[in-house]
């Protein structure tokens, strides 16, 4: 079918009445429905893209049938090969100049006269035309923003031409991976000119117990009318099972070309309070109506809850303490880049939600709203971060000050003082329904980039392995002071900006408190920083927890980036005044490998690049899950960080080590494949109080946790083949267990989801495992493997979690690690014709869908 037909019927589909039946094909917006009832519209299907920079593309009467067609999200960065002579800071993926290119047809509808785009995000430099006629752009490439496009419409039933230019040829302006394109989904809005604006009703819930709520809505009403209007502005709340909890409504006039703002106040009894253990949700459901016409509807989903910071007893939510079991998350997902479906989010906080985690930060920028969504209905807190460099430019190859000023790494700071404020508002305004947001972030590690904050430390060698990590400040308050306040302050002061951004947060929403990542606090503190700060966040600094609340007993303090070990959190449940951690990081991410290839990325997280389990999870879920738990990892004695004393008993190398362990985990194996009799150190981790080791049903002996303060049991063991198990005992009751495989001779499949429907958005996970003639796993060798997929779906990408994994992700045969990989695929729009919304849309069933062949041993 010709793209340009297609689209026109799309589009007239759009408002038409359900059941309208259309054909689809891969090119079509087959998928194209309302996201939410009578204005919203899935946007994302029908482009047409181009790598390159001509400025003909932007002309309306441009053939672009040669361009490649695709549907959004995209990000053009991870679908290259990795290369070598690109920096690391991005992974060694490209950045360029992108196109692209949309045809629709102005649809001839009675009552929706107005017509908004909008874009949650598009990385970066973006400029957009609508028939040849520059609209506008966003030079910030996470920021969500929309225009008004009905002056440059044409006439209804014509044809007009979307064309947005994205430049990202600065392609290490962000730390760390930002991708490239039209990453994020795109709406179009079809509203009468009386209207509620986006985003135009804002929720808030003053009173939040289990008895009562009482609700406080903001609506804003737009009149675009030419003469005035008197309608009738409701509100009424419905609970997750569309049952109505109270309504509120009020008779209103507004004269034409006005603009206002109504507010309601619904009560009810009861609620059903929010949090990441029963994330109920409520909609608020509001109408403009003439007579018995609904002129606009806008549907608002939020939580009821309580939020609170103690600074001498911690976090509160609906006044029960919590404590805050946080990972940091950046916005890309590994093989699929930072154009990540929602069904590739929700399996990664699946994970993360077994191991116990309950909140996530997003660092260091606003994320997607499908994401926020997610965390809303799965029970994340979220730390919402909007800024990573301020006034002055960071380092985007090795992280703190500029040392590198070249045009390919400037970033946001080049525009800081012309965007910030409306960057910020746009995604406090956007987000601020979220129940799962729970503190805004004004900004991540700033001080680096300001003079007179590193030289007042009193540390001169900075870095993980050395004094900054685990020692107090070396000089004294009053020291710290003076040499602050007598130095030159420079062009910008970092606590005037703090200021001015809490500020403009607060003008937004002050059911929040504002925060910080501070990489310097034991400045930020007497600089006036922290001043502008209502919880402090320490990066890395649980040395100084008590040295920042001895001196500073008024501020909330918590640990806002920390890493995946023990200590960490040891350090926080030690101290009832600290609220929590955000763990560096909750899945690995790409970037930050300056001068590391073959490396693309950082291992530092509780899952892989594919969202496999590591060690570190393993860990994590024994500290924040009451759920009986045991993972075993074993490693020769040569290798490992422990080896066995004069009495045969398994110690560590360097005593007291894990007190000073920082990001990765140490060189482990999850197998039982050695020679025989070679001497292995077993590793085990658990919640259990104690465990029983034992090799082919012979007890090695039992371990207690409390005779391990590194909470982890070991013990030294001949390698004999069989199979290796660990049990609970004394009433916990839970195993694990590892078995000796021979040479790998077939793959088995994990599919998360059986089937898919034919609806060009589903996402399936296949996980595959080698096995050796008995079927067991094999994890102690690796090959090469091949796919063959059914022409009902798309690769979306194949990864084995690796960081050194460097071939294309958009590859169909890759190499296993651990015996394990992953490929990710989606399910095409069926080429049935349907009734737009039917429930009836075909699928496919993956099992056979889906085919694996070994293709040779790895050398």
């Amino acid at each position: 079918m010709d793209l340009k037909i297609t689209s026109y019927i799309l589009i007239l589909a759009l408002f038409s009445s359900v059941g309208f039946a259309m054909p689809a094909d891969k090119n079509s917006d087959a998928s194209l429905q309302t996201i939410a009832p009578s204005r919203e519209y899935n946007f994302n299907f029908g482009w047409s893209f181009k790598l390159g920079d001509n400025p003909k593309y932007s002309e309306g009467s441009y053939d672009d049938s040669g361009w490649r067609s695709l549907r959004l999200p995209h990000d053009w960065s991870i679908e290259h090969d990795f290369d070598p002579t690109l920096d690391g800071a991005t992974a060694y993926l490209p950045g360029g100049i992108g196109w692209y290119r949309k045809s629709f047809v102005t649809p001839q509808n009675k009552s929706a006269k107005r017509f908004y785009i909008l874009f949650d995000g598009i990385y970066n430099h973006s400029t957009i035309w609508l028939n040849g006629k520059k609209i506008g752009g966003r030079i910030n490439g996470y920021t969500p923003f929309y225009y008004d496009i009905t002056e440059q419409l044409a006439k209804a039933g014509s044809e007009n031409v979307l064309a947005v230019r994205v430049d990202r040829s600065r392609y290490i302006d962000s730390r760390w991976y930002p991708g490239a394109g039209i990453y994020r989904n795109v709406t179009l809005v079809a509203v009468d000119p009386l209207h509620i604006p986006i985003w135009g009703v804002y929720v808030q819930t003053p009173v939040a117990t289990k008895e009562r709520a009482e609700v406080a809505l903001a609506i804003e009403v737009n009149n675009k009318r030419a003469a005035q209007a008197e309608f009738v502005i409701e509100t009424k709340i419905l609970d997750a099972n569309a049952k109505e909890v109270g309504r509120a409504q009020s008779t209103e006039t507004m004269p034409a070309g006005e603009a206002g703002v109504f507010q309601k106040n619904i009560a009810f009894d009861s609620p059903r309070l929010w949090s990441p253990e029963q994330p109920a949700l409520y909609t608020a459901i509001t109408t403009i109506r003439q007579g018995e016409h609904i002129v606009d509807r806008l549907d608002t989903r939020f939580g009821v809850r309580d939020i609170y910071f103690d600074p001498k007893t911690g976090f509160y939510l609906n006044g029960v303490k919590t404590a805050i079991k946080g990972v940091n998350l950046h916005h890309d997902a590994g093989a699929v880049g930072v154009a990540v479906p929602k069904d590739v989010w929700r399996r990664r906080l699946a994970s993360l939600k077994r191991a116990g985690t309950n909140a996530i930060r997003t660092a260091h920028n606003p994320a997607s709203e499908e994401f926020l969504n997610l965390c809303d209905e799965m029970g994340f807190l979220v730390q919402a971060e909007i800024f990573d460099e301020w006034d002055n430019p960071k380092d985007k190859r090795l992280n703190q000050w500029e040392r590198h000023s070249d045009r390919i790494s400037r970033g946001y700071a080049d525009y800081f003082q012309q965007e910030a404020e409306e960057d910020l508002k746009i995604a406090v305004k956007r987000d601020r329904n979220h129940p799962s947001i729970f503190m805004w972030s004004i900004g991540n590690e700033i001080e680096w980039t300001y003079p007179r904050y590193k030289a007042a430390t009193g540390y001169f060698d900075m870095n993980a392995s050395g004094n900054y990590f685990y020692n107090p400040p070396f000089i004294t308050e009053q020291e710290i002071k003076d040499r602050f306040h007598k130095s030159e302050p420079g062009q910008y002061v970092l606590a005037k900006t703090a200021a001015k951004l809490s500020n403009w947060v607060k003008e937004l929403d002050t059911t929040r408190p504002v925060t910080a990542n501070l990489i310097l606090p034991s400045v930020s503190h007497i600089s006036g920083y922290t001043d502008a700060l209502d919880v402090v966040g320490y990066s890395y600094r649980r040395v100084i927890y008590d040295y920042g609340h001895e001196r500073y007993p008024d501020k909330p303090i918590m640990g806002t980036e920390n890493v995946v070990q023990w200590h960490e959190w040891k350090a926080v449940i030690e101290r009832e005044f600290i609220s929590g951690t955000f763990l560096w990081t909750g899945v690995d991410y790409l970037g930050e490998a300056h001068g590391a290839w073959p490396r693309k990325a950082v291992r530092s997280g509780m899952l892989d690049l594919a969202g496999f389990e590591t060690p570190a999870y393993s860990l994590y879920r024994t500290l924040w899950s009451d759920e009986p738990y045991i993972a075993i990892t074993t490693q020769t004695e040569d290798k490992s960080l422990y080896k066995r004393d004069g009495k045969q008993k398994v110690v560590e190398k360097t005593p007291g080590d894990w007190q000073y362990r920082v990001w990765g985990w140490q060189d482990v194996n999850r197998h039982w494949s050695y020679n025989k009799n070679e001497l292995v150190i077993v590793e085990v981790l658990s919640n259990c109080p104690s465990v029983e080791l034992l090799l082919n049903g012979r007890s090695l002996g039992v371990q207690l946790l409390a005779d391990n303060p590194d909470r982890i049991l070991k013990w030294a063991v001949p390698f004999s083949a069989g199979a290796l198990t660990a049990k609970g005992i004394g009433g916990c009751s839970t195993l694990a267990k590892i078995e000796t495989a021979g040479n790998p001779v077939a793959v088995s499949h994990t599919i998360d989801h059986k089937k898919l429907p034919l609806d060009g958005e589903s996402v399936a996970h296949v996980e595959v495992q080698l096995v050796d003639k008995k079927g067991r796993p094999v994890s102690h060798q690796d090959v090469v493997i091949e796919y063959e997929l059914a022409d009902e779906l798309e690769l979306l990408g194949t990864d084995n979690g690796r960081t050194s994994r460097m071939e294309r992700y958009k590859s169909t045969r890759l190499r296993t690690s651990e015996g394990k990989a992953l490929l990710i695929v989606r399910a095409k729009a069926s080429a049935t014709t349907q009734p737009l919304g039917a429930a009836a849309i075909k699928t496919i069933d993956l099992e056979k869908a889906i085919s694996t062949k070994i293709m040779g041993a790895v050398q």
